[in-house]
């Protein structure tokens, strides 16, 4: 009796323990992929400009605002997304691998703007 109790738990573990769920208010890979693209070329369109260091950093709040508006979501909805997809390596490796692979299409093809 005590195999099968111990079998039912483990059991009950590995079901709760499904990796492909993503809980409620949580972005999906796509969607993170989509505002991370446009939040590193907001930094680089910032870094480029021949401003200081806390102008600048005003500008990038503003435009990561608007990167926000652009995709519907809030910065609180971001980051706890982003906390969520911290938590498993995996996950945010596949993530950024994604991001790197759209900015190098972007920047191998101007005027294209990859759909997420």
């Amino acid at each position: 009796m005590k195999r099968i109790s111990n079998l039912f738990f483990l059991f009950l573990i590995l079901a709760s323990c499904n990796s492909d769920t993503i809980p409620e208010g949580i972005l999906s890979e796509g969607k993170m992929v989509g505002i991370l693209v446009d939040i590193q070329i907001t930094e680089g369109m910032v870094s480029a400009l021949p401003i200081s260091y806390d102008s600048s950093q005003v500008l990038y709040s503003l435009m990561e605002s608007d990167v926000f508006v652009k995709h519907g979501v809030t910065d609180s909805v971001f980051t706890k997304s982003m906390l969520y997809y911290l938590e498993d390596a995996e996950k945010m490796d596949r993530i950024y691998g994604r991001v790197i692979d759209s900015l190098m299409v972007r920047e191998s093809n101007p005027g294209i703007e990859e759909q997420f």
